[in-house]
C-alpha cells in the first residue's frame, strides 16, 4: 500500500490519538486536530482500563507507562451500604492472561502518555483547531479549519467524541440519549486497604463504588437519578457528592472526608447511542465515542474506542484500495462487539432504575466480558 496517502484525524482523545500513532507507524502522513488548547491534558478524575483496552495500549507500544503509572488488580467486591463485603469475584482478563484483568489511573495520566505516543510517531498536531468545512469527492476530502487554513486528505477519521460535529455534517442525525441515570466523581487519596474496585448497589444512590488508580489515589463515585444540571450550582457540588456518600460505611468516611472543593468533582449524565447501518459516508468515518456512547457501568467506554482505533487502522494498513466495501468492513465487524456492550450497559442501569431485585448483573456482566477476551 502506498504510504503517501494522508489522513486527517479530527479528536484528540483516547481513539483519535490511538488511531494517530497506528497509522503513522505504518507510515501513513496523519495531522490531528484538537479543539481544545490544552489537548485535555488535565480533564477527568479517573478510569479504569480493562484487559482488553490494555491490549490496545500495549499494541500502541505504551503498557509499560500504563503500568508504572496505574494500579493493576484482578477482582471486584460487591457491598452492602454499611460496607459488609457480601462477595469478591475474580475479574475476566479480557486482554489475555499476560495482562492484569484491570488497571485503574488517573484519566489526566493516560492522556499524557498517549499525547507523548503522538508526538513520538511525528504526526502533525494543531491545538484549538475545528473544521469549519468538509467537501468530498470520490478521491479525497477537502477541509477548511477555523485557523484559516485548508487541507487535502484521502480520509478523514471523526473522533470528536458523543458531540461530534463531524457526525452531523456527514449526515448522520444519531445523537447521545440520557439513560435516567447520572454520576458524581472525584479523585481522592486512597485509603489503606483499598486494592480493587468495591460496588454497593443501594442505599440513597444507584451505585456507590470506587477504583485505585494509584499507590495514593482512587477515585470514587456515586450514581443517581440524573436531575437538570443547571439546578445544581457548582459551588455545591462537594457538598452534593459527600451528602450522598453519608449514608455509606466501610471506606466511605475516609473517602467523604476529602471530597471538600467542588471544582475536583465531576457531574455527568449517563447517554447511549449507537450509529446504525454504517460509520461512515463517503470518505469520513467515525471511531470511538462519534459512533457510540454507553453508561460506565461495564467500564467499556474507552476500551470500545480503543479497539476501533486499532482494527480501523488494521483494515487502512491493510489495504490497497480504500473504498466503501472496506470502511463497511469496519462496522460490521466493530457492530457485532460493540452493541452487546451497549445494550448491557443500558440494561445493568435500568435493573437499577426499576428496582428490579432479582436482576441477573452478574450473569450479564460475566457473558459480555466472557465475549471480550476475543481479540476485536
Amino acid at each position: 500500500m502506498s504510504t503517501a496517502r494522508t489522513v486527517l484525524v479530527i479528536g484528540g482523545g483516547a481513539a483519535g490519538n490511538a488511531v494517530t500513532v497506528l497509522l503513522r507507524r505504518s507510515g501513513l502522513t496523519v495531522d490531528l486536530i484538537e479543539a481544545k488548547d490544552d489537548w485535555n491534558a488535565t480533564a477527568g478524575s479517573g478510569i479504569t482500563l480493562q484487559g482488553n483496552a490494555l491490549r490496545v495500549l500495549r499494541e500502541l507500544g505504551v503498557w509499560e507507562q500504563v503500568d508504572a503509572s496505574g494500579f493493576g488488580f484482578g477482582s471486584v467486591g460487591i457491598t452492602a451500604p454499611d460496607g459488609t463485603v457480601l462477595h469478591v469475584a475474580e475479574d475476566l482478563r479480557t486482554g489475555g492472561d499476560d495482562l492484569p484483568a484491570t488497571v485503574g489511573m488517573q484519566r489526566p495520566h493516560l492522556q499524557r502518555i498517549l499525547i507523548d505516543a503522538v508526538g513520538a510517531s511525528g504526526a502533525s498536531v494543531r491545538l484549538g483547531t475545528r473544521v469549519e468545512r468538509l467537501e468530498q469527492d470520490d478521491t479525497g476530502v477537502s477541509v477548511r479549519f477555523t485557523d484559516g487554513t485548508e487541507g487535502r486528505y484521502d480520509l478523514v477519521v471523526a473522533a470528536d467524541g458523543m458531540g461530534s460535529a463531524t457526525r452531523a455534517a456527514i449526515g448522520i442525525t444519531a445523537k447521545p440519549e440520557p439513560t435516567g441515570m447520572a454520576i458524581w466523581r472525584v479523585a481522592v487519596p486512597r485509603p489503606d486497604g483499598v486494592t480493587r474496585t468495591d460496588l454497593a448497589y443501594g442505599g440513597p444512590a444507584y451505585i456507590a463504588g470506587y477504583c485505585p488508580t494509584s499507590d495514593t489515589t482512587i477515585y470514587a463515585y456515586v450514581v443517581e437519578a440524573n436531575r437538570d444540571r443547571a439546578s445544581i450550582p457548582a459551588e455545591s457540588y462537594a457538598d452534593e457528592m459527600r451528602g450522598l456518600t453519608a449514608a455509606y460505611g466501610g471506606f466511605w468516611p475516609e473517602i467523604a472526608e476529602h471530597i471538600t472543593d467542588p471544582a475536583k468533582v465531576n457531574y455527568s449524565w449517563f447517554d447511549r447511542m449507537l450509529v446504525e447501518g454504517s460509520w461512515h459516508r463517503g470518505r469520513v468515518v467515525l471511531v470511538g465515542d462519534a459512533a457510540h456512547c454507553c453508561p460506565p457501568t461495564l467500564a467499556q467506554g474507552a476500551a470500545l474506542s480503543l479497539e476501533d482505533a486499532w482494527v480501523l487502522a488494521q483494515l487502512l494498513t491493510g489495504a490497497e484500495v480504500w473504498d466503501d466495501p472496506l470502511l463497511q468492513s469496519y462496522y460490521e465487524r466493530r457492530i457485532a462487539r460493540v452493541r452487546p456492550v451497549v445494550e448491557a450497559s443500558v440494561q445493568i442501569g435500568q435493573w437499577q432504575l426499576d428496582g428490579v431485585r432479582d436482576a441477573d448483573v452478574p450473569g450479564l456482566m460475566g457473558r459480555t466480558m466472557t465475549m471480550l477476551r476475543e481479540l476485536p
